[in-house]
């Protein structure tokens, strides 16, 4: 079997887009804010857009983890172990994403501490934080891959 470039670019564009996620909602918001917020709040969006992009970097393990056993399964081709390896890791990805909503304060606490920005800059962060902190189960299960036999 022969893959050209089109099939590998098919293959290839959902974990792109995985790994583009992540930096593209801090840049939306810090450009919505950017128009019509303060100087705080843009500072703040800045801030809290470093701060998830290094947390979830940190989970990448979820991807390159997952997807060595993923290939393999699909070498087998064994579809009952690519279903096992997708549902291993998107039970991972959900516990790891709602201990990260539980230990939200300490993520906070930790970063602004490393941050050092202003009193304002980190009063908005801490509250940009705890909004965005709910969408990590989901951005973590974006790290998964997904194929098909």
């Amino acid at each position: 079997m022969t893959l050209r470039y089109r099939d590998i670019l098919q293959k290839a564009w959902p974990v792109v887009l995985a790994n583009a996620s992540v930096p593209l909602l801090g840049l939306s918001d810090t450009a919505v804010i950017g128009n019509l917020g303060a100087l705080s709040d843009l500072g703040a969006i800045a801030f809290g857009s470093v701060i998830f992009s290094f947390v979830y970097w940190g989970f990448g393990v979820l991807r390159t983890g997952t997807t060595g056993f993923v290939a393999q399964a699909v070498g087998a081709r064994d579809e009952t172990e690519v279903r096992a390896a997708f549902i291993r890791a998107l039970i991972m990805a959900v516990l790891i994403g709602v201990l990260l909503i539980l230990i939200q304060s300490a993520i906070s606490s930790v970063s602004l501490s490393l941050l050092q920005g202003s009193d304002a800059v980190e009063t908005i962060t801490r509250d940009y934080i705890a909004t965005r902190i709910w969408g990590a189960p989901a951005a973590l299960v974006l790290f998964i891959p997904v194929t098909r036999l």
